[in-house]
């Protein structure tokens, strides 16, 4: 005779495969879904870039607080700008003595954006592009802007406002 694994039919409870399936499964899942942010613009960035604007649109990591000094951006062309990997911040001059700060993070996958050249921030994770003058997306596949960062540059030196 042969022995059946199956629970007779009617009978309450969990087997211990399918527990041991969904512990897992939300083992695995739980940092997943922690790591992709919600999406909704709270996960990254904050402030507001000079001349105003919204709360950062995701791309993770916090912007760092007021009165954080970045460094030297004295010697930044205009339509350049100087990335502050420490920080997560990126500073561009768009137009002669405007300054724009935005988060590094890209708001594709996280990862720091690293180029400015040409008008555009670069990302080089998957080539993402974004504007200096208002951090937009230029090329994707990056979803969303750069989210701003309020910064302000004194005598060569950018400082988060």
């Amino acid at each position: 005779m042969s022995e059946s694994t199956e629970q007779p039919t009617g009978q309450a409870g969990i087997d211990r495969r399918r527990l041991v399936t969904g512990v897992a499964s939300a083992a695995v899942a739980a940092p997943l879904v922690a790591a992709c942010g919600s999406g909704d613009g709270s996960g990254g960035g904050s402030g507001a870039a000079s001349g105003g604007g919204a709360n950062g649109s995701g791309g993770g990591g916090n912007a760092p607080s007021g009165g954080t000094k970045l460094g030297s951006v004295a010697g930044v062309p205009v339509g350049g700008g100087e990335v502050f990997p420490d920080q997560k911040v990126v500073v561009t001059q768009p137009s002669p003595g405007v300054w724009k700060g935005f988060s590094a993070v890209c708001t594709h996958a996280g990862c720091l954006v690293n180029q400015i050249a040409d008008g555009t921030i670069t990302c080089p994770c998957h080539l993402s592009k974004f504007s200096v003058a208002d951090g937009s997306v230029q090329s994707g596949p990056a979803p969303k802007p750069l989210p701003p960062v309020q910064v302000e540059v004194k005598g060569g030196q950018a400082t988060v406002a």
